[in-house]
């Protein structure tokens, strides 16, 4: 197969300029570059850009694909949005982690995958992950929590070091973490284990949060709503939303509430792992022996049918030997098995087995009818 890399990067905050799409159009002369996008892949030749500096000066989200198994994501936020010692209790890896550069903090991931069938363009992938932006800006943080999992995956953590907080609804993933979990390959036995005991996502009612508004002082709402007027901040309703989750009692994730260890989720996803493969394996034989059992029923009825046409089963294979075709000798001998089988079902074996006899004294001198017979195990 010929090297295939994907390059996909998108702005969202706020718009190229023609300035920058310039800068941009110099680096490569095929990608589709407009004011929120550039998007190129490659068969031969490389990328002329460097990923991590365009994210410091262009964009918010990256995607990279390669079809050697190399998957990379690279998503920015503001500071203010997500500060850098939270990202860093997560990301902490070379699978993942966390950097700032000016008023941003920018988050790095990837995933190495050797030797697996390659039938990914990479178009789509960046669209299902770009909603993660919003959430994590509104403090939303179990895809820092997947960040985590990933490096324990890599097994880049010591086995005595302790989970980072884990978040509600880790067990119910929108469809972009899902997309998340899928694209960086995280281990479905691993999230599993993690998620286990976890509360659902937190279930807060819009009376929930209008009691809250109303607590804020006059203040802080007036300096809200000048800013929502402004139109000037995309991430005004996620500072809102991170205010209010914040401004909520914390919640025991778990009975006793004890951090886990990086071993004792490992034991866990290869406890699930292993049930799994228990139950998977006894699916497989309960059809195996569903499908077997339909088989004999179907077989039973075909003899049924054929002890009723006896007699004329017999006439139709002297007249497929007539023919001295193979097709139909193979006809024939696939009938005359049945016809046997028949007879030994009916207790008339001897019977069966003078009429073959007597086949094999009338046709002897046709050979490549007698080794039919002889693989058949008829003779």
């Amino acid at each position: 197969m010929s090297e295939y890399q994907y390059y996909e990067f998108q702005a969202v905050d706020r718009p190229l300029t023609e300035r920058e799409m310039g800068q941009l159009r110099a680096c490569s002369s095929r990608a589709t570059i407009t004011a929120t996008r550039f998007v190129n892949h490659y068969e031969w030749g490389s990328f002329k850009g460097d990923p991590s500096a365009w994210m410091e000066k262009y964009f918010d989200a990256f995607l990279y694909l390669a079809n050697w198994g190399t998957h990379e994501f690279m998503i920015r936020l503001p500071r203010k949005t997500l500060d850098l010692k939270t990202a860093k209790r997560y990301c902490g890896g070379r699978a993942a982690s966390a950097r700032v550069h000016c008023d941003f903090v920018i988050l790095e991931l990837s995933s190495e995958e050797e030797g697996g069938d390659w039938n990914d363009d990479g178009s789509g992938w960046l669209s299902s992950l770009i909603p993660l932006r919003s959430d994590l800006a509104a403090g939303d943080h179990r895809a820092l929590y997947l960040a985590w999992l990933l490096c324990v995956q890599e097994r880049e953590l010591d086995d005595d070091a302790t989970e980072p907080p884990v978040p509600a609804g880790l067990g119910e993933l929108t469809a972009s973490l899902q997309a998340f979990a899928d694209f960086l390959r995280i281990d479905g036995d691993l999230l599993s284990a993690a998620a286990a005991q976890i509360p659902k996502a937190d279930g807060s009612s819009s009376l929930d949060v209008e009691r809250w508004i109303a607590t804020l002082p006059d203040a802080t709402k007036t300096d809200w709503l000048v800013r929502l007027v402004g139109g000037q901040e995309p991430h005004l309703r996620a500072e809102m939303l991170r205010r209010f989750r914040e401004s909520q009692p914390p919640r025991e994730l778990r009975p006793g509430g004890v951090p886990r260890t990086v071993g004792e989720l490992l034991e866990a996803a290869e406890a699930r792992a292993e049930e799994r493969r228990r139950e998977e394996a006894a699916r497989a034989a309960a059809e195996r022996a569903r499908r077997e059992r339909e088989a004999a029923e179907e077989r039973e009825r075909y003899f049924d049918n054929l002890a009723k046409r006896e007699a004329k089963a017999w006439e139709q294979v002297d007249a497929l030997i007539a023919t001295k075709q193979p097709g139909r000798y193979d006809e024939a001998v696939k009938l005359l098995c049945d016809l046997r089988d028949l007879a030994l079902r009916s207790g008339r074996g001897s019977e069966a087995e003078a009429r073959l006899l007597r086949l094999c004294e009338e046709h002897a001198r046709k050979p490549s009818f007698m080794e039919r017979l002889r693989k058949a195990g008829l003779v």
